[in-house]
């Protein structure tokens, strides 16, 4: 166990230190910052990793095999509707304690923060139903895809304007660290029960599915109560004077957090003993196993959700508003770019996804080959983030053509690569989106006088669509060269037999 945290905890490192030295070399000779400041934010980098180490290690032993447990067990049910009921609840209470959906209702002005929850909570516990249906029932994922996506877009024209880029940011924002990777598992067990052929297809897409649900139900919020603006909660740069103030944030953050992930983590606790209960499926060496799984997950998210909120928003806030200042305007695009191509490898759920494909693809889909995949979609997404806070375009203008593209992909590329692209999406935009880059467009987007709600907002959104986009264009990429790679195999193994060389 300790030689496999100190891989987790080395893995962890490798992927949070290449943001925590372009913060440096930032504060340094571009933006300067206070010691303090920077003593803040690396403070929280250290909590980052080790606590996405101590995640990863409690996903591994404990949130993934129970979602493949349950996924399996429930496929083999004779009666729909005890699917459908059981799969419906667990994708409400799971969503309902993603630390990030109250992050989400407190944005929203004029609609109670309860009713949000609910909805949202409902909307992906309804899509969840539909995408374990999809499996049962062998439905094309594409075409499911294109209708879910035009009802998206159709009640989008409805919507009042400043409500849209946060109706979009809550599908990446409530697919966070708890949700997704139960939901990859639940997604192998299931598959798993189908034939051979479908099975590695079959494995990915649920999260795809249930990232639409928040979008719709939030846009059907805004419809209903037609709010007259959007508000949001403006990050708080802490005054610090000493390293004991900066030791202060944390000390407040940690037991908040605490409360909030134990929260998010009693609905999975409870499934599991229930379903341990009426299904005997694990032994005891196994349940002790995997309650040691939960306690890793529990401290390693409180740790990790501490460093980003206390370390990452207050330097990703300030960060933002010095770039946005006219002399340094400029840079904004380029610099997010390299942000956003590193900050993706610090994403807890990211490095779930990958061992994941790396796994149920026998290692033709390398980790390696995802997280670069991964690097540079998130790149261009922070990069056209910030021609949105420069210059104020419609969101719209960027999301309707990339979904078409990506959309348009999915009926190409080897399906395996279509739903786990469309995974990609909902993994990708988690909390350090939300915890830095959202900050840094914030601040540079008020640093440069535009409007907060319909400019810095869409982030996620855009960090969401992006990535669907640059997994099938590797799908395609991989594909053509196994192709070429058969065909020249042919042609040189027929080589013998044109020059009359075959063995006799």
């Amino acid at each position: 166990m300790n030689k496999k945290l100190k891989e987790k905890t080395a893995e962890a490192l490798s992927s949070v230190l290449p943001i925590t030295l372009i913060v440096l070399f930032l504060s340094i000779f571009v933006v300067p910052l206070s010691t303090d400041t920077v003593l803040l934010f690396f403070m929280g980098a250290v909590l980052l990793v080790i606590g996405m180490g101590l995640f990863s290690l409690g996903a591994d032993i404990a949130m993934m095999p129970m979602g493949e447990a349950v996924g399996s067990k429930f496929t083999s049910a004779k009666k729909i509707w005890m699917i459908v009921i059981p799969i419906f609840l667990m994708g409400f209470l799971i969503t309902i304690a993603e630390p990030d959906l109250d992050v989400l209702a407190s944005q929203v002005a004029s609609i109670p923060d309860d009713v949000i929850i609910l909805t949202v909570a409902c909307g992906v516990g309804i899509f969840l139903v539909i995408a374990v249906l999809r499996i049962i029932f062998q439905l094309a994922f594409s075409k499911l895809l294109v209708i879910l996506y035009a009802l998206v877009f159709i009640v989008a024209c409805f919507v009042p304007n400043e409500f849209l880029p946060v109706a979009f940011d809550s599908g990446g924002v409530t697919t966070g660290p708890i949700t997704v990777p139960f939901i990859l598992a639940l997604g192998v067990g299931m598959a798993s029960r189908s034939s051979d052929k479908d099975a590695s297809e079959n494995s990915f897409g649920l999260v795809a599915i249930c990232s639409i649900g928040p979008i719709l139900a939030v846009m059907l919020l805004g419809i209903i109560y037609n709010p007259s603006q959007a508000t949001y909660d403006p990050v708080v740069v802490p005054e610090l004077h000493t390293a004991q103030d900066v030791a202060k944030v944390f000390f407040h953050e940690l037991p908040l957090m605490a409360g909030e992930v134990s929260r998010a983590l009693l609905p999975l606790a409870l499934v599991f003993i229930l379903f341990q209960l009426f299904t005997k499926q694990f032994r005891k060496k196994q349940v002790i196993r995997m309650s040691i799984g939960f306690i890793y997950t529990f401290v390693g998210l409180v740790l990790f959700l501490s460093g980003a909120n206390a370390g990452f928003i207050p330097v990703g806030k300030l960060l933002g508003s010095q770039l946005g200042s006219d002399s340094l305007r400029l840079l904004l695009v380029p610099i997010g770019m390299v942000m956003g191509y590193f900050i993706v490898a610090a994403e807890p759920a990211v490095h779930v996804l990958n061992k994941q494909v790396e796994d149920v693809s026998d290692g033709e889909i390398s980790a390696k080959a995802m997280k670069y995949t991964l690097s540079i979609g998130v790149a261009i997404s922070v990069g056209l983030a910030m021609i949105r806070v420069l210059t104020g375009i419609h969101i719209m203008w960027f999301l309707v053509p990339l979904y078409a593209v990506a959309l348009i992909l999915s009926f190409i590329v080897p399906k395996i690569y279509v739903g786990i692209g469309f995974d990609s999406g909902g993994v990708a935009s988690g909390p350090m989106t939300s915890t830095f880059l959202l900050p840094f467009a914030m601040g540079a987007c008020e640093a440069i006088g535009g409007n907060i709600m319909t400019d810095a907002f869409g982030v996620v959104a855009m960090v969401a669509v992006v990535p669907l986009i640059a997994v099938q264009i590797l799908g395609l990429i991989y594909s053509t060269n196994v192709r070429l790679f058969k065909s020249k195999a042919t042609v040189e193994d027929s080589f013998p037999v044109l020059l009359g060389e075959e063995d006799e």
